[in-house]
C-alpha cells in the first residue's frame, strides 16, 4: 500500500489535521514565552512541547513552524532599517510558507512521524531511525538556500532507541539555524539528556469557553453542557473529539444515573448498559464505556479524599451522588482499591476476549459490592 493511502498518525479521528489549524486555543502563556524568546534574540535550537493529549501541541508546533519560517532574519537596509519585531506568532494564510505548509510541500520544514512498517500496509508502532535517516537528505537540500530550517517531532514519545539517540545528537550537535520542536504527551518516558538539551513550553488543559472556541474553529458541533464536556475530556480537545463522536456525555450521564440505585442496583438498567457495550461494531463505544467508568471511580475516590466533589458536575446529579457514596477518606480508599481491581479485571477480560456484556455486568456487580461496605 503507498504511503499516501494510510492514515496521517498524527490526525484525531473528526477534527482537521494540526497544519490546517491556524488559531491556538487557551494557550496565550506558552505563545508569549516563546515570542519574547524570539524577539530577543535568545532562540533555542531545540524546544519540548509538552501537555495532556489533545489540548493543541502539534497545532502549537505547526504554528511555531509556520511564524519562523515566515520570519526569517533580516538585517537592516539604511534608512529605513529592520522591520519591528513581530507582536504575534499569526502568519496570514496567503502568504507563501502558510500556503506551502498546507500542501505539505515547504523546503525549510521536515515533519518526523511514523511511517509505514515493513509490508507497507499499515502504520509502524513507533518512529524508527530510518525515519530519522530522511533528515540527513533534508539537510543537504535545504543547506543551499542558507535559510532557517525546523523539524517538528511529532510525536517524540514514539521514538525508538535508535531513533532517540539519534535525535540527541542532532540537540547535543544542532545544524545550522535549525529548530527542533518536539511533541510529547509524556516527556518523562523521553530519554532526561533529550529533555535537558530543550527548552519546554508546557501547553495547559482548556477551560469551557475556550473549549467551546476550539471546537468551533474546528468545524465540531457542540452538543451538550460545555462545563460537562470540559470537565470529563480533562480540558482536552482531541478527548472532547472523541466524547462526542461516540455520544459520550450520554454514556456518561447513563452511568450516573445507574449508580444512582446503588447500593441496591437497578438490574434492568445494568441490562441495558450491558447489552449495548455487547453490540456489533460497538469495540469504541465500549472502551469508552470502561474509561468513563474509571473516571467515575476516580471522581468517587477524590470525593472521599477532599471532602467534596471535583470541579463542575459532568452529569446531573453528580455532585449529590459523589457525596453519598464517598463521604470520607475511608470510603475514598475503598473506591481506590475497587478502581485498581475492576481495571485490573476489565484488562484481562479483555485481553482473554470475556464476553463484553459479562465484563460490563462484572465490573457493575464488583462497585456495587463496594458500595454496600
Amino acid at each position: 500500500m503507498s504511503d499516501e493511502f494510510l492514515p496521517d498518525p498524527d490526525r484525531v479521528e473528526g477534527a482537521p489535521h494540526p497544519r490546517e489549524t491556524a488559531r491556538l486555543i487557551g494557550q496565550g502563556a506558552a505563545e508569549t514565552e516563546f515570542l519574547d524568546a524570539f524577539n530577543s534574540g535568545r532562540l533555542h535550537h531545540g524546544w519540548l512541547i509538552t501537555g495532556p493529549r489533545g489540548v493543541g501541541k502539534a497545532t502549537f508546533a505547526w504554528r511555531l513552524a509556520r511564524f519562523l519560517l515566515a520570519n526569517q532574519e533580516t538585517q537592516g537596509d539604511g534608512l529605513f532599517g529592520a522591520p519591528p519585531p513581530p507582536a504575534s506568532l499569526d502568519v496570514e494564510p496567503e502568504h507563501p510558507v502558510a500556503r506551502r505548509m498546507l500542501a505539505l510541500s515547504e523546503p525549510g520544514l521536515f515533519l518526523l512521524r511514523r511511517g509505514p512498517n515493513d509490508k507497507g500496509d499499515r502504520l509502524a508502532a513507533e518512529i524508527r531511525v530510518s525515519e530519522v535517516r530522511k533528515l540527513g537528505n533534508f539537510f543537504a537540500l535545504s543547506s543551499a538556500d542558507g535559510g532557517r530550517r525546523v523539524v517538528i517531532v511529532d510525536a517524540a514519545d514514539e521514538l525508538n532507541t535508535q531513533a532517540a539517540n539519534a535525535i540527541l545528537k542532532m540537540l547535543e550537535e544542532p545544524p545550522a539555524r535549525t529548530i527542533l520542536l518536539l511533541v510529547s504527551h509524556q516527556p518523562s518516558g523521553l530519554l532526561p539528556t533529550i529533555r535537558s538539551r530543550c527548552r519546554t513550553l508546557r501547553l495547559a488543559p482548556l477551560g469551557p469557553e475556550d473549549m467551546a472556541t476550539a471546537l468551533e474553529q474546528a468545524g465540531i458541533a457542540l452538543e451538550g453542557d460545555p462545563l460537562a464536556l470540559a470537565e470529563l475530556s480533562g480540558g482536552s480537545v482531541g478527548a472532547a473529539v472523541r466524547l462526542l463522536n461516540l455520544g459520550g456525555l450520554k454514556t456518561y450521564s447513563e452511568l450516573v444515573g445507574l449508580m444512582e440505585s446503588l447500593p441496591r442496583l437497578d438490574r434492568a438498567r445494568a441490562l441495558k448498559l450491558a447489552e449495548a457495550a455487547a453490540m456489533r461494531g460497538a469495540e469504541e463505544r465500549r472502551d469508552l464505556l470502561f474509561s468513563l467508568t474509571d473516571l467515575f471511580m476516580i471522581r468517587l475516590a477524590r470525593t472521599g479524599a477532599t471532602g467534596h466533589p471535583p470541579g463542575a458536575e459532568a452529569a446531573p446529579g453528580e455532585a449529590a451522588l459523589l457525596s453519598r457514596l464517598a463521604p470520607d477518606p475511608q470510603r475514598a480508599r475503598e473506591w481506590a482499591d475497587c478502581a485498581q481491581e475492576i481495571g485490573a479485571r476489565a484488562r484481562h477480560g479483555r485481553a482473554v476476549n470475556l464476553d463484553p456484556a459479562s465484563l460490563v455486568l462484572d465490573t457493575v456487580f464488583r462497585i456495587q459490592q463496594t458500595a454496600k461496605g
